[in-house]
């Protein structure tokens, strides 16, 4: 039987650190991009804004731990690795509708790339604590 919240502990508790801060970072990022400038890239800024959501969806779902959480936290880290992906190819095909870097954008290059590695790292885990 599945321990539902084996997901918060050991090296869980790192995901959901490191899902925590990409949560704020996107949430700050897409907050200020959309209020200072959204006219310049609409179409990069409200994903951003989408992929902040898909964030703290997936901490609170990972932090939560329960058995339909770990589902909410599954859909959030799949939607969110086709995003990324997603994301990432249209900047490189339509750069001028990405003139700022977002947390997708060119597969999160502005971030380390660890936006790319994230979602298998959070798949990966809940697979292992299944």
């Amino acid at each position: 039987m599945t321990d539902p919240e084996a997901t918060r502990h050991g090296p869980g508790r790192i995901l959901i650190l490191v899902y925590g801060v990409f949560a704020l970072a996107a949430t700050s990022r897409a907050g200020v991009q959309i209020a200072t400038k959204f006219d310049e890239a609409p179409i990069a800024y409200v994903l951003s804004a989408v992929a902040a959501v898909i964030y703290c969806a997936a901490t609170f779902a990972l932090a939560k731990a329960t058995k339909i959480s770990r589902r909410v936290a599954a859909v959030a880290i799949v939607v969110e690795l086709i995003g990324v992906v997603g994301i990432g190819a249209f900047s490189y095909a339509a750069p001028d509708d990405f003139p700022d870097a977002t947390v997708w954008s060119h597969f999160g290059q502005g971030y380390g790339f660890v936006p790319l590695v994230l979602p298998v790292l959070g798949l990966v885990w809940l697979r292992r604590t299944s």
